[in-house]
């Protein structure tokens, strides 16, 4: 959404507020995301803190325009830090498809 921020919309589902009963607790998160073919690993440390209709500006920005399923709610996170992890022990996987890839 900015420099320092990320966000997501968190759709009507399951109804396990398991993330949100959580953050009531303690807002800090941490969020891995693996590109495996690539070996490479982001880590994203920060502070969450959810929305809700009455922000719209911010609840229009996490739309997926022709998905039509109903947004609960949103979170947003701002990034305190990351790091890229070093890619010593990421195994590459591959999703079908993608064969065995020459890595570089």
């Amino acid at each position: 959404l900015d420099e320092s921020t990320i966000g997501f919309a968190d759709f009507a589902g399951n109804r396990q507020y398991v993330s949100v009963g959580n953050l009531a607790a303690n807002d800090r998160v941490s969020l891995f995301f693996m590109d495996y073919p690539n070996r490479k690993r982001l880590k994203i440390l920060g502070r969450a803190r959810l929305v809700g209709g009455d922000e719209g500006d911010v609840m229009a920005k996490l739309t997926h325009p022709g998905y039509r399923a109903r947004i609960e709610r949103g979170l947003l996170i701002t990034i305190a830090a990351f790091d890229w992890n070093c890619p010593q022990h990421i195994t590459p996987r591959f999703a079908d498809g993608d064969g065995a890839r020459e890595q570089t």
